[in-house]
């Protein structure tokens, strides 16, 4: 084995934990190799379309009827567009296989989804921690909310979330950057539910990875330009990204190798030291095999292919896997269900309008099940949404044509707000993935087989978040409240969790309550698969936190010799 393939410490992946499981253990020392399967895609040099307009691209950043045809996957949703398709895996390259539907939208590169992310980011709250062993619900968080308080600070500090501190209990408050401002018809909608509800129920600015100041801890980086063109990667590095925050750290190192096109096929395990000794990669360009070996191993592919390569590294000594024994692996699938939505136009603000594109809505966090309130099904919901004016895209079927059209678009339109639910699924066993080893992708591997679905419990919440929705506006005054529900399938809220959980014993859980599988303790896997739960808040923030706090702890450990 070449000197150059043995390294500190191996990362799979690269996306939001794994740029951080990079800075992290680069700052701490270890000479540390970043695996990625897909190519590199350079911060700012290779933001190719994040400064044009709109009538610059072929289609107006829409999509084509090729398109739909080659994408039957990513067409289900927003995803699909010409303004940033190369971000996205190509469906026929990476295929998969829906024992019932799930979509799974995915992105292969440098930096993974953290170029794309909505940003959102917020903190899990004691209610969330503790709801699995009150209701005996999945299996018990080993921790609690005060176990990772210190790291949501520390992982704040760093990425630069912007937010207001609204004191309450049900979503903590974080080191914040100063708010983006709500419009003038969200404060006053605001203000009517608060008063409404006696403060039962609230809306706020959401909490986002946009830095709106300087950050002396990410100096590089410039505060938000209020352009909205985040999914096209920003060249100011204003939103947190591998590109723009954790990669360039970990480089500042000079501890860091990055190598792209970089397969992660089976972590290779010791049966005599009980310890992970390296990973097999298959090159995606040549497609030859080769091996790096290292003392700690974090598995940061997301929660889907982070749960493919345990499941793929199958030995004698567990043929369902590693991390297998207790039966957990690939199961516990969770995401947050949406499409229900809620909307409506507000009067009176005719001659008020707002500045710039502001790359935020506000939020509603959580009341159901909260305190006093009881409902037939369990755990609860967030709404995220925006109130804004109608520009000159806006239909206007009275004035379809000629000047008298010309002279409308002119002037904006009507005041909106609407607004979507994020609510919570519970983790059921049966909702799991497994190997499909009668199908192969591009690169001749097995590919994964998803069986999720929505459950009663789901079910019975949804018909809360459509009807609480239009109620919760229509007691701010607005008008001609509409609501729907729309589609709800897995996979949608992009937060795939709960593959692989943390828990209190090596008989209900894949990990311990330091991200450590149990069955390799030098292994690590900090990304969605650790969930053991999955609240209704955006679960990135999380990500970074126990991140952060894995990777400490690792280091500690392997300075002790028990790794």
């Amino acid at each position: 084995m070449p000197e150059t393939n043995t390294y500190d410490a191996i990362v799979i992946g690269s996306g939001i934990s794994g740029g951080w499981a990079a800075k992290e253990l680069c700052e701490k020392g270890l000479k540390t190799i970043v695996l990625e399967r897909g190519r590199n895609i350079e911060h700012g040099k290779d933001y190719i379309n994040a400064n044009k307009n709109p009538w610059e691209f072929p289609h107006r950043g829409g999509r084509t009827q090729e398109m739909i045809s080659k994408y039957p996957v990513l067409k289900r949703d927003y995803p699909l567009s010409e303004t940033n398709l190369d971000y996205w895996v190509k469906d026929w390259e990476c295929p998969y296989t829906e024992v019932k539907r799930f979509d799974w939208f995915r992105g292969y590169h440098v930096g993974g989804r953290s170029l794309m992310w909505g940003r959102q980011s917020y903190r899990f709250s004691d209610l969330d921690f503790e709801a699995n062993a009150k209701e005996g619900i999945g299996t018990d968080w080993p921790i609690r909310y005060k176990d990772i308080a210190p790291w949501y600070d520390y992982a704040e500090k760093f990425a630069g979330i912007s937010g207001s501190r609204d004191g309450l209990a049900v979503l903590p408050d974080g080191q914040f950057m100063p708010p983006m401002d709500m419009t003038c018809v969200e404060k006053d909608v605001a203000a009517r539910i608060k008063e409404h509800y006696k403060g039962s129920r609230n809306m706020i600015i959401g909490r986002t990875a946009n830095m709106t100041a300087p950050n002396p801890n990410s100096p590089q980086r410039t505060q938000c330009q209020f352009r909205n063109k985040c999914s096209l990667g920003c060249p100011f590095g204003a939103y947190f990204s591998t590109q723009s925050s954790t990669l360039p750290a970990a480089q500042k190192t000079g501890n860091l190798t990055l190598r792209p096109f970089s397969i992660v096929t089976r972590i290779l395990y010791d049966k005599d030291t009980k310890r992970a000794t390296g990973v097999e990669i298959l090159d995606a360009e040549d497609k030859k095999t080769y091996e790096y070996k290292a003392k700690i191993i974090f598995l940061n592919a997301s929660a889907l292919n982070s749960a493919w390569v345990l499941l793929n590294s199958a030995t004698d000594v567990w043929p369902d896997g590693l991390g297998s024994s207790s039966g957990e692996l690939g199961h516990n699938l969770m995401d947050h269900h949406l499409g229900v939505y809620a909307n409506g136009t507000v009067e009176g603000y005719e001659d008020k309008y707002y500045y710039g594109r502001r790359a935020n809505g506000f939020y509603i966090p959580r009341f159901r099940n909260v305190g006093s309130d009881k409902r037939d099904y369990l755990r609860g919901f967030g709404y995220q949404g925006s109130g804004s004016r109608q520009g000159w895209s806006r239909n206007v079927a009275e004035l379809n044509i000629g000047a008298e059209l010309k002279d409308a678009l002119t002037e904006p339109g009507n005041w909106t707000v609407g607004m979507g639910g994020f609510g919570e699924i519970l983790p059921y066993h049966d909702n799991k993935v497994t190997l499909d080893k009668t199908k192969k992708d591009a690169w001749g591997l097995n590919i994964l087989s998803i069986d999720c679905e929505l459950k009663e419990n789901e079910l019975k919440m949804r018909k809360d978040m459509l009807e609480d929705g239009k109620e919760i506006l229509t007691a701010a005054g607005v008008k001609n409240v509409t609501g729907r529900d729309g589609d709800g399938t897995p996979g949608r809220g992009i937060h795939e969790m709960g593959t692989a959980r943390m828990g209190t014993s090596p008989k209900n859980s894949v990990l311990n309550k330091w991200n450590q599988v149990w069955d390799a303790p030098n292994v690590f896997v900090t990304d969605g698969a650790f969930m053991t739960s999955a609240s209704c808040v955006n679960p990135s923030l999380t990500y970074m936190a126990m991140t952060a706090r894995a990777a400490d702890h690792a280091v500690s450990e392997l300075k002790k010799k028990n790794l």
